[in-house]
């Protein structure tokens, strides 16, 4: 199959080219620089030049193709409008694949979120809808929200589309910029290893070699108009996420209350969110794709050591 994948070079593209090639096959990989391109070759796959804003050129590319895995974003909006202005510099780009890809049957893998706050009572599963709305979202999930549903409703339209919500921490040896790598540095500026309150509030969490492994199965043989879970871990404690983080830096894991975590040197802009809870299942995902994964966990890659290179 020849495949056209967005986002090839960040934490998750990474591996999901390898992964195609290994599987045998054609990958060409979207690069809007010199050194994106040098890396996408570098990965085995071919070089198409663009970036996200040439709708043509994406529609050309989607048109080429058998198959588009797109995870790439708009990361240059970040400064001037946040993962809202992200999301919605999202929404043409998939109306421009659904418009190359319209009555082809061909497949369309988007990459999503899973962003329940865990107010469902329960582990959230691949048959919610996208992702919450509510006034503690803001804006931010409504747009989301669009995003991922404006995929699904690709189905209807002949394109064998699918969103693979990525689990809210996916780590691996070349995670730079993630959740962890933000703990591990708070832990570091303050001393101790922080939670919120009792830390028993869960968070989802897979390894990305897993989440490529996932990639590739709902473009070959992913249903149209579905959600698929990348979740190994359904709900790890974070209490036990800053223990393992402490134990590695030889720190203490200490309680935050919760009128001291928008502190300095504590969460900060994060407080809002480490309070949050997000169990997942991705027991569909298994069943209906075969998907098992099969790399660390996320305690046991936090145990291997790579996240705490010597100084």
């Amino acid at each position: 199959m020849r495949v056209f994948v967005t986002g090839g070079t960040g934490h998750t593209g990474s591996y999901i080219i390898p992964e195609l090639i290994a599987a045998g096959h054609e990958v060409t990989g979207l690069a809007r620089s010199d050194t994106a391109a040098a890396a996408v070759s570098a990965l085995g796959a071919k070089v198409r030049r663009g970036d996200l804003q040439d709708l043509v050129g994406l529609m050309e590319a989607a048109a080429d193709s058998d198959g588009v895995i797109h995870v790439a974003h708009r990361q240059d909006l970040l400064p001037f409008g946040g993962m809202d202005a992200v999301s919605a510099a999202e929404l043409p780009v998939m109306l421009a694949y659904g418009e190359a890809l319209a009555g082809t049957g061909k497949p369309l893998v988007a990459a999503g979120s899973i962003g329940s706050s865990g107010k469902l009572g329960r582990p959230a599963t691949e048959e919610d809808p996208a992702l919450p709305v509510g006034d503690e979202h803001k804006g931010t999930l409504r747009v989301r929200n669009v995003v991922e549903t404006a995929v699904i409703d690709l189905a209807e339209r002949g394109v064998r589309s699918s969103v693979v919500r990525i689990a809210n921490i996916a780590h691996s040896t070349t995670d730079r910029a993630g959740f962890l790598p933000t703990l591990i540095a708070l832990a570091k500026q303050r001393g101790a290893a922080g939670y919120p309150g009792d830390g028993a509030n869960l968070w989802n969490a897979v390894h990305v070699r897993d989440v490529a492994s996932l990639f590739r199965l709902a473009l070959e043989k992913g249903p149209a108009g579905r959600y698929w879970h990348a979740v190994a871990d359904g709900g790890v404690p974070l209490r036990e996420i800053a223990e393992a983080i402490g134990s590695r830096l030889g720190l203490p894991a200490v309680s935050i209350p919760a009128d001291e975590l928008m502190l300095p040197g504590y969460f900060g802009f994060l407080a809002n969110i480490v309070t949050q809870s997000y169990p997942a299942s991705s027991l569909i995902t298994r069943r209906t794709l075969g998907w098992e994964p099969t790399q660390p966990g996320l305690l046991a890659d936090l145990d291997n050591g790579h996240y705490f290179p010597a100084s």
